[in-house]
């Protein structure tokens, strides 16, 4: 038995995804059909698939780092604050910062995530250069 909260947990195993690109200690934190949203996804529009939410979150690295900088839980609810650094799939280095809110049920199974971000850290920076052409 772990003496670990399930938002340390949670921190842990995405972590290990960042760092190995494996996704089983991750996926193990989920309930069966829990709801996962981003911000670049209409709201309406959240997913229960899990893996292939993990999956395009990593693919779009080729390299990241987490911290998180602050935990606040109680046995239902945890809010994570976390800035990650990295290089982006396209070869970009990228830094962004963000919150991370989870539910979870009696086992500690990750019921609900949602996550928020500025979106525009992903975004091609725009040329100021003055240059055409």
């Amino acid at each position: 038995m772990s003496d670990q909260t399930p938002g340390q947990l949670f921190e842990s195993a995405l972590q290990r995804l960042d760092e190995t690109g494996d996704l089983d200690d991750l996926l193990a934190r989920f309930s069966d059909g829990a709801e996962l949203h981003r911000p670049e996804v209409d709201t309406q529009e959240a997913t229960a698939d899990a893996e292939a939410f993990w999956k395009a979150y990593r693919a779009q690295f080729d390299e990241i780092s987490t911290e998180f900088t602050h935990r606040s839980e109680t046995d239902q609810h945890a809010a994570l604050e976390w800035q990650s650094r990295g290089r982006l799939a396209a070869g970009r280095d990228i830094t962004y910062r963000g919150v991370s809110l989870l539910a979870f049920d009696d086992t500690g199974l990750v019921t609900r995530f949602a996550t928020y971000y500025d979106t525009a850290a992903f975004l091609e920076p725009a040329d100021v250069s003055g240059r055409t052409g």
